[in-house]
């Protein structure tokens, strides 16, 4: 499968006084993959997101979008256009007093034809539930529906890939559901490649592949059965695990020996039962 993304070797650092927050980070990103990327605050995963769509460019080594070199300022567009960037407040991102207008935006900005623009604005609206609020104020919405607005102008754009950087830390159950579903919906159903920055596990648990970092720099890649069987490892990085893995673990503490690896609930209430049954 080709990549979207690609770092190599890649160091960043704020000012030249400032410690290195990325050192050497190596990472590929396929096409049409749902990949997730978990740390503790403070390991760069954040600054690692900005990269992808040329917020920030690397110090030392290379970020490239379909070949684009991020350095590149001249091709900035171009790499924009290609790779969206959610944030975790969708109130920074929202800048129209009508939902429809808002997902409109940043088409007017870069001279979409009107009839083109009325296709997009719709497309985009459907493929993430909000169709029904086009005509609202976007501040008389929920947080999951403000967010699911974010999403759809950036989706308006057309874009290969979507990079999120927490886009649910600040929504309620509900919401954070909503929101996924649309994050997975545009993955699985259009192949849009999705980039999550995410501290829930359960959320990290969906995706295709999941890299963890820590101090800057990858330390496992892996799928999520891979990474969350690891259950001690992950607990010595602050991290968490979801439920069900974190319930074998607990289990085996007492001397048996379930699988840490069995993720969703079906799976791990398929072997409770039959360790019960035992």
């Amino acid at each position: 499968m080709e990549n979207i993304l690609k770092a190599e070797n890649v160091w960043f650092r704020y000012t030249e006084e400032s410690d290195w927050i990325l050192k050497g980070i190596n990472l590929d990103v396929k096409k049409g993959e749902f990949l997730a990327i978990l740390g503790s605050n403070g390991c760069g995963k954040s600054t690692l997101a900005k990269h992808f769509n040329a917020i920030l460019v690397p110090g030392k080594g290379d970020v490239t979008v379909r070949n684009i070199n991020t350095k590149e300022e001249e091709k900035l567009l171009d790499i924009r256009q290609k790779v969206g960037m959610v944030f975790q407040n969708p109130d920074n991102q929202i800048v129209a007093t009508i939902v429809e207008d808002d997902v409109a935006f940043a088409l007017e900005n870069i001279g979409v034809s009107p009839k083109e623009m009325r296709e997009r604005i719709d497309d985009a609206m459907k493929k993430t539930g909000i169709y029904e609020f086009r005509n609202k104020a976007p501040h008389n919405l929920s947080g999951g529906q403000k967010q699911r607005v974010a999403i759809a102008g950036i989706i308006a754009m057309r874009p290969e890939c979507i990079v999120l950087d927490e886009p649910t830390a600040m929504l309620d159950p509900m919401g954070r559901e909503a929101v996924i579903n649309t994050i997975k919906s545009l993955n699985k159903e259009y192949g849009i490649t999705v980039v999550l920055i995410t501290h829930y596990m359960d959320e990290a648990a969906q995706a295709d592949r999941i890299v963890v970092m820590n101090e800057g720099r990858v330390e496992k890649i892996g799928t999520p059965k891979e990474i969350f069987s690891q259950v001690e490892w992950i607990k010595s990085l602050a991290l968490d695990v979801p439920q069900t893995s974190d319930l074998a673990w607990q289990i085996n503490q007492h001397g048996y020996n379930l699988s840490t690896s069995a993720i969703s609930i079906d799976e791990c209430a398929n072997q409770l039962y039959k360790f019960l049954e035992e």
